[in-house]
């Protein structure tokens, strides 16, 4: 028998490899070929004519009734209904049609990242770390993260900042180390940079690959922190346990603490390592100005002259500027047109304000007399170039009236101030050679003149200000001592007074003055010289917008940082520069060891060997209470060798009773006659001569 193919025509036989092929074509509909081949049987006409099933359903008939052949997968001509299960509704649909319902066009499915917070926060810690690298804004950068947010995150930002820091220049890497240290505790917490550094040393190996030195530049990042007290020491060995012993991280650890921190002098080599910008000193600014002060003279450019002193980025030193010219212009009289020239360009467009411009006046005015031994005309000079640039507008009228008024004040200014500042200056560079407080308490007795009480305080800060973190530390012991023997809480507050008053003057000569009295501020409240209440009193009696005030205001947040204490009294490396809570606890233990049956003479060592005299309070307050426990005054015997030997002075033993004084309440709860011990130890002290007559009256007590 034929096969079925042979039903056939051979027009018959084209059709249905035409439907076999689009069979094929919808293997992805929800039936199969061979599902709808099934449900559709091919049957043979009678008499060889006509076709009908699959192949059949492929013709289609047009309204007039012709037959129209079907286009390849089955899509048909003109007038038919498209191809077989045809879901490309973009090729059929027509907007212009009069038929078209925008509901019918397909659903579109747009995908959208899911965004990550961290991400996000990485990303926008870049731009704020960029912007500050630019501008060198500290306080833009403080309050751009402060306004992100996500607090949670800023260990990255820690991370981000140094690590990028890491592949760019020393002023980068100045500027890092900077901002770090100004927003710890009051916008990133000591674990949170903590961690940030942790996760550095995790990815050091990473770090190493696009940058040749990294080991080295991480371990002076970490050196630095150590040394500006926002890593503590012991961060080093903590750190050593996270990481292996094999990895860059460790190599980073081990290079911070032989390389740099166990080196001598270690600290001041470490902040000067990047000789930032942060760290340019006077010396250098007035050398550049000189530079390019003569440069301008010869080659007579203005706009190049303006460009260079706008790049030194020290608005608030261009008196030296100002200074510096007219001396110039008095010197070669030949360039006199041309300084006049630079100062009044330099005024009109905004470069050196005006106050800057009459502060440069006035210290040209000062120094008339020694610059007249130079140059003797000087004086008649200075006189000519003052009216001329008050005419051309660039130095306000009001400096010829201040200038008459300083006259008349410094006439005023008797030859006794000017003696007692001159003594003063010598007691003070002497006592920083000898460390002698004691001696220097008998040359201010032997001047006799507490009047000029806050005059000491300004010229003690002042001086030591614009020296070492040694001398500055001395200054604040010196101050702890002379508090209530010497000096009333009032010469204090009045001497700090002087000091913020000025203190646009002082940082003529010292750039950083503003950190350096907000540190020396903190650090007299911290030593309970000054009361928290005091710098508001201070505060009321400055002008609201002036950098004495901001200064005040920096002291306040210093304080109010956690662990302010701690790291107050470590400022300048403050004795061993222990923690208070070790040092608390070491002098617990001396106390007992000498209650148990000690030497006076090892325990005196041992206090001496604390190396914090301005804490010694504290070995007062605990001796007392020791003694009050106990039931045994052996303690007072220990506290008469601390005093007989000025181990102990009366400022510390006024400090610890007062303290006593102030806990008793609490101390009264667990030990019933501590009131009355306390009265009797008092008596004791007056007798001995370790508290002045009149300790407990109300006008101490008020002081």
């Amino acid at each position: 028998m034929a096969s079925s193919e042979g039903f056939l025509t051979e027009e018959q036989r084209e059709r249905l490899t035409i439907a076999t092929q689009n069979s094929e074509v919808l293997s992805s509909s929800p039936k199969s070929p061979s599902s709808l081949l099934s449900e559709h049987h091919i049957k043979a006409p009678a008499g060889g004519k006509g076709a009908v099933g699959v192949a059949g359903r492929h013709v289609r008939r047009t309204h007039s009734g012709k037959l129209a052949r079907v286009k390849k997968d089955g899509a048909g001509g003109k007038g038919t209904w498209g191809k077989l299960l045809d879901t490309d509704g973009e090729a059929h649909l027509d907007r212009n049609d009069p038929n078209y319902d925008s509901g019918e066009e397909p659903y579109q499915l747009v995908g959208s990242t899911v965004s990550d917070p961290l991400d996000d926060y990485k990303k926008a810690v870049v731009s704020i770390i960029e912007e500050y690298f630019s501008t060198g804004d500290v306080e833009q950068a403080a309050s751009d993260l402060r306004e992100l947010g996500s607090t949670q995150y800023l260990p990255y930002f820690v991370k981000r900042l140094v690590s990028m820091a890491m592949d760019r220049h020393d002023k980068e890497k100045e500027m890092a180390s900077v901002l770090l240290s100004a927003l710890y505790a009051d916008v990133i917490s000591s674990s949170q940079i903590c961690q940030g550094f942790v996760m550095l040393l995790e990815a050091a190996d990473d770090l190493e690959v696009d940058i040749l030195d990294a080991v080295d530049v991480l371990a002076l990042f970490i050196a630095r922190a150590v040394v500006d007290d926002i890593l503590p020491p012991a961060f080093l060995t903590r750190a050593k346990k996270t990481v292996s012993e094999t990895s860059k991280g460790f190599q980073v650890l081990q290079t911070a603490e032989k390389s740099y921190l166990s080196a001598p002098h270690h600290a001041e080599l470490v902040e000067r390592r990047w000789g930032g910008t942060t760290h340019i000193t006077v010396e250098e600014v007035k050398k550049k100005i000189s530079d390019l002060l003569r440069e301008y003279v010869e080659s007579g450019d203005t706009s190049e002259a303006c460009r260079c002193i706008r790049e030194l980025s020290v608005s608030f030193f261009h008196h030296e500027v100002v200074k510096r010219a007219l001396v110039l212009a008095m010197e070669t009289r030949t360039a006199e047109p041309l300084i006049l020239k630079l100062l009044k360009e330099a005024s009109e467009e905004g470069l050196i304000s005006s106050s800057q411009m009459a502060k440069g006046f006035s210290r040209l005015a000062e120094s008339l007399d020694d610059l007249a031994l130079d140059i003797p005309s000087a004086k008649s000079l200075f006189e000519s170039l003052v009216p001329r640039a008050i005419s051309e507008g660039w130095l306000d009228e009001s400096f010829l009236k201040s200038s008459f008024e300083n006259g008349d004040v410094e006439n005023k200014d008797d030859e006794k101030v000017r003696q007692y500042k001159e003594e003063v200056v010598s007691i003070i560079h002497e006592y920083f050679l000898s460390d002698d407080i004691p001696e220097l308490i008998r040359s201010l007795e032997d001047l006799g003149s507490p009047e000029f009480n806050p005059i000491f305080l300004k010229k003690l800060i002042t001086l030591a200000m614009d020296r070492k973190n040694r001398e500055k530390e001395m200054a604040s012991v010196l101050l702890s001592a002379l508090h209530i023997e010497i000096f009333s809480t009032e010469d204090i507050v009045n001497g700090f007074f002087m000091l913020l008053e000025s203190a646009e003057d002082t940082a003529l000569d010292i750039l950083d003055a503003s950190n350096e009295l907000a540190l020396f501020l903190a650090r007299a409240v911290i030593d309970d010289v000054l009361a928290p209440l005091n710098l508001e009193e201070i505060g009321c009696k400055l002008p609201p917008n002036c950098s004495g005030s901001e200064t005040v205001h920096m002291a306040r947040s210093l304080i109010a940082a956690r662990h302010a204490g701690e790291r107050i009294l470590r400022c300048w490396g403050g004795g061993t520069g222990w923690a208070v809570e070790d040092a608390k606890d070491k002098i617990q233990k001396l106390l007992e060891e000498y209650e148990s049956g000690g030497v006076v003479s090892e325990a005196c060592q041992c206090i001496r060997d604390l190396g914090m005299p301005f804490f010694n309070h504290e070995v007062v307050k605990k001796a007392l209470v020791m003694a009050m426990e106990k039931k045994n005054d052996r303690m007072l015997d220990l506290l008469q060798e601390c005093f007989g030997e000025g181990l102990i002075t009366t400022n510390q033993m006024t400090k610890g009773f007062s303290r006593i004084k102030d806990g008793m309440d609490d101390l009264a709860l667990d030990i019933p006659n501590a009131e009355e011990k306390y009265e009797f130890y008092l008596e004791h002290a007056k007798k001995r001569g370790w508290l002045v007559p009149t300790f407990g009256s109300g006008a101490v007590d008020a002081c």
